[in-house]
């Protein structure tokens, strides 16, 4: 299953974690999705969000500009 790609750089805290939220609302169960995102705080929300809303985070990787995150929703 190929991850929907979404990106949110730009975007400073809390737009990705509720922007991440509302599209994986959309989203079937299991289903994939990977966050390009340049805020720092990211690296923080992005697996508190994880936990909290019961989602995998499968991978989280340094880009030049921010971050990228992979995660299954629940």
């Amino acid at each position: 299953m190929n991850p929907v790609r979404y990106d949110l750089r730009g975007l400073k805290c809390p737009l990705p974690v509720i922007k991440t939220r509302k599209k994986l609302a959309g989203m079937a169960s299991g289903a994939l999705i990977r966050v390009d995102t340049t805020d720092p705080l990211a690296v923080i929300d992005m697996p508190h969000f994880c936990n909290e809303d019961g989602h995998e985070l499968v991978e989280t990787e340094k880009t030049e500009s921010g971050h990228r995150f992979l995660i299954r929703k629940r």
